[in-house]
């Protein structure tokens, strides 16, 4: 598997904690690049700007792509463009929320 997929898979574990759904699901990551060095930039954003659980959602995402092996350096890059919306969600996490 290549290390793009490893890290998206990884990200599955991150939970937003006020919506028990994963970040993945909920259409918060935007964009994986990996560069020469194994460093890890990941380019997202969350539900709302001022989301209080902004430093537990961005240190879930560090740690778990840390757990890689091979791994030197994690970016998370916050981004409030394109704006997050319901519709960036996968149907599972749609069906989640409805539950």
């Amino acid at each position: 598997m290549d290390l793009t997929k490893q890290v998206e898979e990884v990200l599955y574990g991150v939970i937003d904690p006020d919506l028990g759904i994963n970040i993945v699901d909920l259409g918060l990551i935007y964009n994986i690049e990996i560069d020469e060095k194994n460093g890890v930039k990941v380019t997202m954003t969350l539900t709302t700007p001022g989301c209080p659980l902004h430093d537990s959602i961005v240190g879930g995402v560090e740690s778990a792509i840390y757990f890689i092996d091979g791994i030197d350096k994690v970016d998370v890059q916050l981004v409030w463009q394109p704006a997050w919306s319901p519709e960036k969600m996968s149907p599972k996490a749609k069906e989640m929320l409805m539950r």
